[in-house]
């Protein structure tokens, strides 16, 4: 295993990145037997041969399904994977210099749509274990990156980005059979031009015990697919029990969104979901988000009347006043009291 680049790092990992412990066992051996875990199966969808039912009892009973056969070409997978480590080896000053004048954003420490210096502010305990970038892909055809590492990512990205529209469409109007839609309606509910892609690194961490890669949460997406690495760390909650989820090459994991539960009125869950960090070795994972077009009114018997834009700024407005999401009980007809979740 290569030794670490410190400077890739943010700063404020970089401690508990390198520590005695850590630097003792950090060759693959050790690393191996670290990853050993206890996985748990959830349902399998096939894209080639789409069964209605089957998706049907995997939304409403898990909120999340692995996908297989959904025609993304391995080679695209494994130069992306390759092409994200060459991105976060930079140093972390070329990191934040990169995406000037750029449609990408860069995140450390916090999820993607919280400014980096708020979690700073409150102190190393409550920092997200995770660097990222956050890549609007409607954009990407209108970037020309400068430089050539960065270029040819971009043009990896825009690639993979329409093979998960294809995808996330496919397999939201298959939902939207299974849920008796209005088809007028539901066309607004999913908009290609939402889609954004976020990549992002797990950085070894000593106290990885004691701390979250990424905070325990809901997607405030629609839909949210997900193609993780070998190293393992993402868990879901059911029945009050956290389950850690196999990173199976080759597949994707597809979970479901805040919206996507409005929408099938409660009949379809957004699963919560986290990440942990590992001592020994760096996690990478891509995932795709996508939202309802801008405007696009979900309707439900269970909520109020909203658009996306009035979910996020009622999401951003809590964590800034109550330091974490509250989501859909915000818009329910008769509020709940909600548990702290983070954004």
């Amino acid at each position: 295993m290569a030794a670490m680049n410190l400077e890739s790092y943010p700063p404020v990992f970089r401690q508990q990145s390198t520590s005695p412990e850590v630097q003792a066992h950090s060759h693959s051996d050790d690393v191996a037997k670290e990853f050993i875990q206890e996985f748990h199966s959830i349902p399998v969808v096939d894209l080639q041969c789409l069964n209605l039912d089957k998706l049907a009892e995997a939304c409403k009973n898990w909120g999340l399904f692995r996908l297989v056969n959904h025609g993304i070409p391995l080679t695209l997978l494994r130069q992306l994977q390759d092409h994200s480590k060459k991105i976060f080896s930079l140093s972390f000053e070329s990191k934040k210099a990169l995406v000037i004048s750029s449609p990408m954003s860069y995140f450390w420490g916090t999820p993607a749509l919280t400014p980096s210096g708020d979690s700073l502010s409150r102190g190393s305990q409550n920092i997200n274990w995770v660097e990222g970038f956050n890549v609007p892909v409607s954009q990407l055809s209108q970037f020309q990156a400068r430089d050539p590492t960065l270029d040819s990512f971009r043009i990896l990205l825009e690639e993979y980005g329409r093979h998960l529209t294809r995808i996330a469409t496919t397999i939201f109007d298959a939902m939207a059979k299974t849920l008796n839609l209005n088809p007028e309606q539901s066309k607004t509910y999913l908009s290609e031009s939402t889609g954004s892609i976020r990549v992002y690194r797990y950085p070894r961490c000593s106290s990885a015990n004691e701390t979250f890669g990424m905070e325990a949460h809901t997607d405030s997406s629609v839909l949210s697919i997900l193609n993780q690495e070998q190293v393992g760390g993402f868990e879901l909650l059911k029945d009050d029990k956290w389950l850690q989820i196999e990173p199976i090459p080759e597949t994707l994991v597809l979970n479901l969104g805040d919206m996507l539960q409005a929408i099938s009125n409660d009949e379809y869950k957004s699963v919560k979901h986290r990440v942990k960090p590992n001592k020994y070795g760096e996690r990478y994972s891509i995932c795709y988000f996508v939202f309802p077009s801008e405007g696009s009114v979900i309707q439900s018997s269970k909520y109020k009347p909203f658009t996306y834009n009035d979910f996020r700024a009622q999401v951003q407005q809590d964590i800034r006043t109550m330091g974490f999401k509250v989501g859909l009980d915000r818009f329910k007809f008769k509020q709940i009291e909600a548990e702290p979740a983070a954004s």
